[in-house]
């Protein structure tokens, strides 16, 4: 856009988002044609966006749309007319905008872009040649075309990873990011697989690296959207060649690119010059994160007043996104007008954050930003909707571009959280044939032109922005029209299957568990042609699997928190699921860390990492004959004190989470209390249980 085409986003707005062409053209002395082509340009800039587009009505009547307003995030910050750049920011954005181009590129239009004549763009053009040059660049020029860019693709990547990471003004660092950076949703999906990766892979990078692996794939990303690829690349065979495959696979599937081989191979170089963390501390952080997580659930639900605590994918996605908060240094977050939206919107949502964030402040070490503070706020919208919006069968049509497999997997993360009756599942260029009354919307991984019924654009991996979008079109649909209530019927799924086979392994073989589970997965996905959620094939054990009435004790004596700790652990220890060395480190730990491991009123989970004395997930708990004060003086007095052995991140979470989730029911804590022996105990937590997975 230029600075013509911004003036006229803010006249429209005057306007109340109506004008003419006609008058448009006068005020700005141009003619009609131009004006014309300056609302495709803003059109282009919207949709991209996800915003409505002006419509032009006959008689060159122009009607803006009701999110119109949203536009003047996109343009009116730090933009070039209002920022006067200096000779070397120039130098840079200039050079950025070339190496980023996949053709010829003129004078005038970088003179546009920068909002500066033609003339000092060439005064500045010997600098731009000699900077570029320092990146074994060249540029050529051509008397009619303008300039481009001579040289190896993995040097004009590597040249632009340097712009965007040169440390100067913020003003002009934004502007130059701005040059190179991709859609906000392609970077959350893109940060999504890296950490899956990591995980998978059991290699974890430090913060400074996964932040320059993440914008390396961000442009990457838009490289391969433009057609330019890496160049033929030396087979290295590098340890790290398996983990580049994986990430440029679902990097290629979920942000709709085509790839190469060479792109895999240039990638495993950067990941063998990475830095890495050992693996166990990661996990050991992790599991802390874990606890405060669900402490700050349960206090944000209860000053929301919506029980939150039961929403496992909230929880699990906001102790992913916990961790970034936990780095040294946080997140350099995109912009996202999404997010400017949900949180405008929910004002009651942000408060009740900004009310219970020293929950995690106090063991952040360091100040929580806003665009954090919004993030979290966002997840707890995206529980709120999934909460509100299963009341209804709605009739959904799915539009995937990614394939079958998608599709499906997409298809289960929808009804897992929505009453949808999906009636169709289609390809983009069939959703213009559709009639109106063929369902009652549709979700869609793709924009759709042409198409009669409304839609929503969300991303194969259905992050929580997607969950708020199509909450936001329930909502719509529900208030315009009048909807019958319909019962959706029940279809076998691979997951379904799963779900209901799994607890009765861990019953009947619980060593054999693991092993036969991921056999049975395997089978069953074969058969059925579906993906399985959880496809890590991490198994997790359920609570009473955990629990049993040997792992569980009544009427223990305690003189203070650390001898409680000390007896909740003793059997671990005995039966050799934890060493010595793993008690003492709870102990340090809350001694370090405060008594954060008292999650509920009256309960506490004491734990450590993995790296400190772990041998075999499992719990153990105690019912104190006497409470016994932690020094947590939301929670405190302490009755019910069960250790955890945490072997890594995954396994323990269902248990965990199910434990939490029952322990929060005063009748179930009134039954513990009631209960004359282990086994009573034992099949009350059985009991429960079974009432939330079923």
């Amino acid at each position: 856009m230029n600075k013509r085409t911004i003036n006229m986003v803010h006249e429209l707005m005057k306007r109340d988002g109506k004008g003419t062409v006609s008058e448009l053209a006068d005020q700005f002395q141009v003619s009609q044609r131009t004006i014309r082509n300056d609302i495709k340009v803003i059109n282009e800039l919207l949709e991209s966006n996800g915003f409505q587009e002006m419509e032009l009505k006959r008689g060159g009547n122009i009607i803006c749309g009701k999110d119109f307003e949203h536009i003047l995030s996109l343009v009116s910050e730090d933009d070039f007319y209002i920022y006067k750049l200096s000779k070397a920011e120039r130098k840079k954005i200039a050079s950025a905008m070339l190496i980023n181009s996949s053709g010829y590129l003129t004078i005038s239009a970088i003179a546009d872009s920068l909002f500066v004549s033609r003339a000092t763009i060439i005064n500045d053009l010997d600098g731009i040649k000699a900077y570029i040059k320092k990146g074994n660049l060249e540029v050529i020029s051509h008397p009619n075309k303008g300039l481009r860019i001579e040289g190896q693709e993995s040097d004009k990547r590597q040249f632009l990873m340097k712009i965007a990471m040169t440390k100067d003004g913020k003003n002009a660092q934004d502007i130059v990011s701005r040059q190179i950076s991709i859609q906000a949703g392609n970077r959350i999906v893109i940060q999504k697989i890296i950490t899956e990766q990591e995980h998978v892979h059991k290699s974890y990078l430090t913060d400074g690296s996964f932040q320059r692996i993440l914008l390396y794939l961000g442009i990457m990303v838009n490289r391969n959207m433009q057609g330019e690829y890496m160049e033929v690349r030396k087979k290295s065979h590098n340890h790290r060649h398996l983990m580049a495959q994986d990430i440029i696979r679902y990097v290629a599937q979920y942000c709709d690119i085509q790839t190469t081989e060479d792109e895999a191979e240039y990638l495993s170089e950067l990941l063998a010059r990475s830095r890495y963390m050992k693996q166990k501390s990661q996990e050991r952080n992790a599991v802390k994160i874990q606890m405060i997580t669900r402490r700050f659930i349960y206090s944000i639900s209860e000053e929301l007043e919506i029980n939150l605590n039961t929403d496992y994918d909230f929880f699990e996605n906001l102790s992913n996104h916990l961790e970034s908060v936990f780095s040294i240094n946080p997140v350099d977050y995109a912009p996202n007008p999404v997010i400017d939206e949900v949180l405008e919107n929910n004002p009651h949502v942000l408060a009740a954050v900004n009310e219970k964030i020293p929950i995690i402040r106090q063991y952040v070490g360091r100040e929580i930003t806003d665009i954090e503070i919004g993030y979290i706020a966002v997840h707890i919208c995206a529980a709120i909707e999934r909460k509100k919006n299963k009341e209804i069968a709605f009739h959904v049509i799915l539009v995937c571009h990614a394939g079958i497999g998608t599709s499906r997997l997409l298809l289960e993360k929808l009804k897992k959280h929505f009453n949808f009756q999906i009636v169709d599942i289609i390809s983009s260029h069939e959703a213009k044939e559709l009639e109106q009354g063929a369902a009652d919307f549709i979700i869609s991984t793709v924009t759709l032109k042409d198409c009669k019924l409304d839609h929503v654009v969300v991303s194969p991996l259905l992050n929580d922005e997607d969950y708020i979008r199509v909450g936001n079109k329930i909502d719509a649909l529900r208030n315009s029209r009048n909807l019958p209530s319909r019962i959706e019927e029940k279809e076998i799924s691979a997951k379904g299957l799963m779900d209901k086979i799994s607890p009765i392994v861990w019953q009947m073989a619980p060593e054999q568990a693991p092993g036969m589970l991921k056999m049975i997965r395997r089978v069953v996905r074969d058969y059925m042609n579906q993906p399985i959620e959880e496809e890590s094939e991490i198994i997790s054990p359920y609570l009473h699997h955990l629990l049993p009435a040997s792992h569980i004790e009544l009427e223990v004596e305690c003189s203070d928190w650390k001898e409680a700790i000390r007896k909740s652990a003793q059997k671990l220890l005995d039966l050799g699921y934890i060493e010595q060395r793993y008690i003492d480190a709870m102990i340090q730990n809350v001694e370090e860390n405060g008594p954060y491991i008292v999650l509920l009123p009256g309960f506490a989970m004491p734990h450590e990492g993995p790296d400190m004395g772990t041998i075999r997930v499992g719990m153990n708990m105690i019912r104190l004959k006497e409470s016994i004060c932690f020094g947590s003086e939301e929670f405190d007095p302490v009755e019910f004190v069960c250790c955890l052995s945490a072997v890594d991140q995954k396994t323990h979470l269902k248990a965990f989470f199910n434990l939490v989730n029952i322990m929060q029911k005063p009748e179930f804590k009134e039954e513990l209390r009631q209960a004359k022996t282990e086994q009573d105990v034992a099949w009350i937590i059985e009991k429960y249980e079974y009432n939330i997975i079923n």
